[in-house]
């Protein structure tokens, strides 16, 4: 299975692709779109589809997961930001690939075990869990690559009911992933 992962955001959008051989997720590519030199937020709108479209078309993901919008107080974000996750979402139901959305905490709690943990514990695990380097540069695109692996998590081990309340708890009703 290869899930697309996105985090929406019309200013720089991460993304991350993982392969699930033999059930044991493996990073096969992330990186981000950075979109801060374009002043035009039709024509961001536009590259999201555009690059989200060559994801696709390029890794043939069998699902995409992406983060959902939190919310803020800003209307003006939060109308670009759907804009931008809307782009995403089109590019890949336009070539059949199913979408599912997560939110934030809802990501961040599936790789960490706390839904407020921050872009360096995400990063950390990552890189232990995907066995790979994760350099400091790429923070905006481990997001993307969170929401992937969440997916891979629902799949493979819907979440149980209750939280944990402290890491061996959360190692003892998780034990599928931790790897040693």
């Amino acid at each position: 299975m290869i899930i697309l992962g996105i985090d929406p955001g019309s200013t720089i959008m991460g993304y991350g692709i993982i392969d699930a051989p033999k059930n044991q997720p493996r990073l096969m590519l992330m990186g981000i779109l950075d979109q801060r030199k374009i002043k035009d937020h039709y024509k961001r709108i536009a590259s999201i589809f555009e690059r989200t479209l060559q994801l696709v078309r390029d890794y043939k993901p069998d699902a995409m997961a992406i983060e959902s919008p939190f919310y803020g107080n800003n209307i003006q974000s939060m109308l670009k930001l759907g804009r931008a996750q809307g782009a995403a979402i089109s590019a890949a139901l336009y070539q059949s690939v199913p979408v599912f959305e997560y939110a934030p905490r809802k990501i961040k709690q599936s790789i960490t075990g706390h839904g407020d943990a921050s872009k360096e514990q995400i990063a950390n695990l990552l890189q232990f869990i995907l066995k790979t380097e994760l350099k400091p540069e790429t923070l905006d695109a481990t997001d993307g690559l969170a929401a992937a692996l969440c997916h891979f998590y629902q799949l493979s081990n819907p979440v149980k009911t209750g939280s944990s309340t402290s890491w061996s708890d959360y190692i003892r009703k998780n034990p599928n992933r931790i790897s040693g």
